[in-house]
């Protein structure tokens, strides 16, 4: 039985896309075994008799297993890309389904009762604080990172440039804001994504997938340094970057 030769990381891959274990069994004997019939499927697949219809039934229901009618009535396997094909459209039906419901339903009642959340934020002392925590925002990016950098002291600047490489390297969107006497900050980040110039900024700060944002406040040497994912501050803080952005000029 083809079962016995596929490896745990098949049987796990089955189990998390959502079919039950008697389903994979049956699913797995079927790319062996090609249109067959349920016993012959029960039989060779460990599957009780008096289960082999609902799993059978499921599976077609789910798209991975097609029927051949006759007297007996044959089953098949649908090829794997396809019918995982199938899954994620249906995961796509579901989802845009819980947020109707959620959208329509849930959320009114919270609007309604005037629930707030809980802000997070973070106040945050010196230089060293500052760059580790930089660190920390900057690695959490998974689609975009905005980057306002104000003028700063040269330690600080020394061990911020080099995590924005990082950054590159692991094909995350970098936008990058300098000020106009960053000569040293804007070649060493010239190539590592987009980067526009504009007057001196009082402060700056990064922004990571819009969730959380790092603002440093203050000239040369930061005199407030907070970080938030607060929705509302995080938003307010990309709409302003985004207006500063679009007022720069490209390099």
């Amino acid at each position: 039985m083809l079962a016995e030769f596929v490896g745990q990381k098949a049987w796990t891959t089955l189990r998390e896309i959502g079919l039950t274990e008697y389903e994979s069994q049956a699913y797995l004997y079927l790319l062996g075994a090609g249109a067959t019939t349920a016993r012959q499927i029960s039989e060779n697949s460990d599957v009780p008799y008096s289960k082999i219809y609902e799993v059978l039934n499921s599976l077609e229901k789910k798209g991975w297993i097609e029927t051949r009618s006759g007297r007996p009535k044959r089953y098949y396997p649908k090829p794997p890309v396809e019918a995982l094909e199938a899954t994620r459209l249906q995961l796509e039906d579901t989802m845009k389904a819980w947020h109707t419901s959620v959208l329509e339903e849930l959320q009114p009642l919270y609007d309604k009762r005037e629930i707030r959340e809980k802000p997070d934020v973070w106040i945050l002392q010196g230089e060293f604080d500052a760059i580790a925590k930089l660190k920390e925002v900057s690695g959490n990016a998974r689609n975009e990172l905005m980057v306002a950098l104000p003028p700063l002291t040269g330690p600080l600047l020394t061990a911020i440039l080099p995590v924005f490489a990082n950054v590159v390297s692991s094909s995350v969107k970098l936008l990058v804001m300098v000020s106009t006497d960053q000569g040293a900050a804007l070649k060493y980040l010239s190539g590592m994504g987009e980067v526009r110039v504009r007057g001196n900024m009082f402060g700056g700060g990064v922004i990571a997938d819009g969730r959380e944002a790092l603002l440093i406040l203050g000239e040369k040497k930061p005199s407030l340094i907070i970080w938030s994912d607060h929705l509302g501050l995080v938003k307010f803080a990309k709409d302003y970057f985004q207006h500063l952005w679009n007022t720069a000029e490209s390099t």
